[in-house]
């Protein structure tokens, strides 16, 4: 994948500690798909989830990133995150904002993707400054 899409695609369940300020969805609240390019036609990522905090979602960045990569052995940090794109996110409810990502994905992106499972990284932060990160929120396969 291009760095682009290696640094944007979105998914996750995500829960941060401490009085429930700052949470995404439970998994069967939110929508992660992935489809290969095929002949002409480009492939995509999409990913849906609802955020909630009760001073609001300043935003929520997201990462895709290969099982079989440093980030397995090292460990994914907040800074890692720093280059992802954020999820484009509307109100949904009183605290509660609707995150939504799409990604093409290229036949070549698809050609240079390390084949197999990756995992998606989900980073939220609070309008107060509280912040989440859920390193391997959901999964996807690359064939």
């Amino acid at each position: 994948m291009s760095r682009r899409v290696a640094l944007s695609v979105v998914t996750g369940v995500v829960l941060l500690g401490g009085a429930g300020a700052l949470a995404l969805a439970q998994a069967e609240e939110q929508t992660a798909r992935y489809s290969a390019p095929e002949g002409d036609r480009d492939g995509s990522l999409v990913f849906v989830t609802d955020v909630t905090a009760s001073s609001g979602v300043k935003n929520v960045k997201v990462l895709a990133w290969p099982q079989r990569s440093s980030f397995a052995e090292k460990g994914l940090t907040a800074e890692d995150m720093a280059a992802a794109e954020p999820a484009v996110c509307k109100p949904s409810g009183q605290d509660t904002v609707r995150c939504a990502y799409t990604a093409e994905v290229t036949g070549a992106d698809a050609e240079s993707s390390p084949r197999g499972a990756w995992h998606v990284a989900v980073l939220a932060i609070a309008q107060d400054g509280t912040t989440t990160l859920d390193t391997e929120a959901a999964d996807f396969t690359v064939r």
